[in-house]
């Protein structure tokens, strides 16, 4: 018997112009597609051009006359986001979508970014506030939607204060976590203020629940060299349709949060099966890390300070 998987209608898109991070492999690439299928003018940005290539020739055999754009991008190096962020702004082209889609997790060591920071939190939170600060012209000219992808992981452990880089003491796991739970509080900071300003941009928040993605699979950049017997686990799991999703159905939410009409800022979207781990996309209660504004205004500040950008309309 053939597994029916969960799915959602895409709106029409083909007047939109959508940025989605993390978009040579995985969820990404799945997310670029859809997107593009239903008509959106679709940027890559990648770090691999290699990865990107293969993207590209991948939706194009799904979706033909799909309109895709490679750019270069390295969200652990803040020179390359502004760097991307000039280029986007030179063009002058409204930004109707943005998701905030890549991530790195759990090097079995610590590793720092370019400039510095833990990897995780300047790749999965840092580089993101900076590529967001760098576009909000044309995110405020498209009146875009900005989707930033989080985790079940922003449920566990907190955004460690005292030592953000993880210097004293490395805990992978613990820092995956502060780094989802920084960029969810700043996904619903960035709401809150550009309703209280009038800036047009609307801001929320996805997760994918829990799929065989990439993300634990073998990652020699990150010091992986095998894939991790999580994922083993998962992968056999979620083939047979037990508890977990699929890299299909682990899409959705983002795809749901950015391009619904229904979807609202200021909001969480997420699988609704047990536990959230798989199912159908839709509204869920944010967790309780995500819930405090007070933590949400602390972490943009600090943000700001460390990328040394500033996400204010001049």
């Amino acid at each position: 018997m053939t597994r029916q998987h969960p799915d959602i209608t895409i709106p029409d898109l083909h007047d939109q112009l959508a940025v989605v991070t993390g978009a040579s492999d995985g969820m990404g690439l799945g997310i670029s597609a859809r997107l593009a299928a239903a008509g959106a003018r679709v940027v890559l940005p990648v770090r691999n051009p290699r990865k990107g290539e293969a993207a590209v020739t991948k939706i194009r055999e799904q979706t033909p006359d799909a309109d895709l754009t490679l750019q270069s991008l390295d969200l652990s190096s803040l020179d390359s986001v502004a760097a991307f962020g000039q280029a986007m702004v030179q063009h002058g082209d409204p930004i109707n979508i943005l998701i905030n889609n890549a991530g790195v997790m759990t090097p079995p060591d610590r590793q720092t970014t370019a400039d510095g920071f833990e990897l995780q939190f300047g790749t999965n939170h840092l580089g993101h506030f900076a590529l967001t600060a760098h576009l909000l012209p044309l995110l405020r000219a498209g009146r875009a939607r900005v989707t930033s992808q989080v985790s079940i992981a922003a449920n566990q452990h907190s955004i460690n204060w005292d030592d953000l880089n993880w210097e004293r003491s490395y805990h992978g796991q613990g820092a995956y976590s502060q780094s989802k739970i920084a960029l969810g509080l700043f996904g619903l900071e960035l709401d809150r203020r550009s309703r209280e300003a009038g800036w047009g941009i609307t801001s929320n928040l996805s997760h994918p629940g829990v799929a065989p993605t990439n993300l634990l699979a073998a990652r020699p950049e990150v010091g992986r060299t095998r894939q991790t017997p999580l994922r083993r686990v998962i992968t056999t799991l979620s083939a047979r349709g037990i508890l977990f999703g699929t890299v299909e159905t682990a899409q959705l939410p983002a795809l749901m949060a950015a391009t619904s009409p229904e979807a609202a800022g200021g909001t969480f979207y997420g699988p609704t099966g047990f536990r959230h781990l798989g199912g159908p996309p839709g509204r869920q209660s944010l967790y309780s890390r995500l819930r405090s504004p007070e933590e949400a205004a602390r972490v943009w500040s600090v943000s700001e300070r460390l990328t040394r950008t500033s996400i204010t309309p001049s």
